[in-house]
């Protein structure tokens, strides 16, 4: 079938770490010379939009306007408004999830806030665990940005926002609610927002647990590219096959 959106992951899919893939920007490219919508959903908490877009810009010449950008901050904020439990958050994360609460209108409470968000935090330190701890004995909604327990990186394979939520669900005994892939929350606010029905978009992304899995989880066809974390030959023992396996994004025919 002809999809008429794209959801797209970035980091192995349009680039690698710092490193270029330039099917990626070809595939962006195309997308935008057939006037087709795409957005870009992305498990990092850590940058905004704008920085993501800027970025994009200056180390990949990939020029798109940050409302194509949808991170797991933003499908966090969306939630909150729908749960509508108040206006009051204290969070552990980096100014790419802790600025865009404040701007969508959440205020800072360290002693009763009404939730209590959880993100990746280069600075995390014990004093934010024990105040988030507390906050959520009191009551407070936990939520975890999303639960990637690794991110790779030119070190090797980092703590990531999954491992800093699993500390605090040990200390509180409480299970959070997960916002990024592959969880429903971010697939349904995507969907809603690049305006089409579930089977009119393709999720596209290199990582299976994480990119394919939010397709298959939620009832979105998938299409799996071998340039970052899922390797070919792990592909025929995957439990379910994504809907299309390709080695480049340079192979997909937009109007299949």
């Amino acid at each position: 079938m002809t999809y008429k959106g794209y959801l797209i992951d970035l980091d192995g899919t349009i680039y690698r770490g710092s490193e270029p893939i330039p099917a990626g920007k070809r595939f962006v490219e195309e997308l935008q010379r057939c006037n087709l919508p795409f957005l870009f959903v992305t498990n990092n908490t850590t940058r905004s939009p704008e920085t993501v877009q800027e970025r994009l810009a200056k180390m990949f010449d990939i020029h798109v306007a940050a409302e194509t950008i949808y991170t797991a901050s933003l499908a966090t904020i969306d939630y909150m408004k729908d749960a509508g439990r108040g206006n009051k958050v204290y969070a552990i994360g980096e100014a790419g999830l802790i600025d865009l609460l404040l701007a969508a209108g959440f205020v800072w409470d360290e002693e009763a806030p009404d939730y209590v968000v959880v993100g990746l935090d280069n600075d995390v330190t014990y004093e934010k665990f024990a105040i988030a701890t507390l906050a959520i004995q009191k009551g407070a909604m936990f939520i975890g940005t999303n639960p990637d327990k690794n991110i790779p990186t030119e070190r090797g394979l980092m703590p990531g926002a999954g491992a800093l939520i699993a500390f605090m669900e040990t200390a509180t005994q409480t299970k959070p609610i997960f916002i990024g892939k592959p969880e429903a929350v971010i697939m349904e606010k995507a969907v809603q927002r690049i305006g089409l029905s579930k089977e009119e978009v393709l999720m596209v992304g290199d990582n299976y647990e994480t990119d394919i899995r939010s397709g298959i989880n939620n009832g979105i066809d998938s299409l799996l590219v071998l340039s970052g974390f899922t390797p070919k030959e792990a592909v025929p023992s995957l439990p379910v096959a994504p809907t299309f396996v390709i080695d480049s994004l340079d192979e997909w025919e937009f109007d299949r």
